[in-house]
């Protein structure tokens, strides 16, 4: 999980807007003890657009399944995990289809690289929000630090 963060931070170390690391990289990212088998970054359209294409990773747009779309989604698969890149993040809720646009920024500095997560609280709320099952255990994870799971980063 190492190498594959310091692969993410070198890739949008030249972006022009936020981003973050959502799903289970950000839960660990917090000193949580979760499963990680893939990278989730969230970042600004345009930013994405022209990382994927750097990366030589062909886009999908407004691409999903009936829980998440993204208005630009693309896999990155070099580093040792796969790393998932989106843009215009929607998950779909009882309500209908909410954005995911974090509000918090939180630094997390790994081996001398900046990555960035939502605050604990709201990558909570962002996680129940998804409601399923692999997601709320990640929430637990998240209010009980280093309970039981299989990995964890210490940061």
């Amino acid at each position: 999980m190492r190498a594959t963060l310091a692969m993410v931070a070198q890739a949008l170390a030249d972006t022009r807007q936020p981003w973050w690391i959502i799903g289970s990289a950000a839960v660990a990212l917090h000193g949580a003890v979760v499963t990680v088998a893939d990278v989730d970054v969230l970042l600004y359209e345009d930013d994405a657009r022209t990382i994927l294409s750097a990366l030589g990773i062909v886009a999908a747009a407004g691409e999903g399944t009936a829980l998440f779309r993204s208005a630009v989604f693309g896999q990155w698969t070099v580093p040792p995990l796969t790393v998932e890149f989106m843009a215009g993040f929607r998950f779909h809720a009882a309500d209908g289809w909410q954005a995911v646009a974090p509000a918090t920024r939180e630094q997390v500095t790994v081996e001398g690289h900046a990555l960035f997560v939502p605050e604990r609280a709201e990558l909570a709320a962002m996680l129940r929000g998804f409601g399923r099952d692999k997601d709320l255990v990640r929430v637990k994870a998240l209010c009980h630090p280093g309970g039981s799971g299989s990995a964890v980063l210490m940061v």
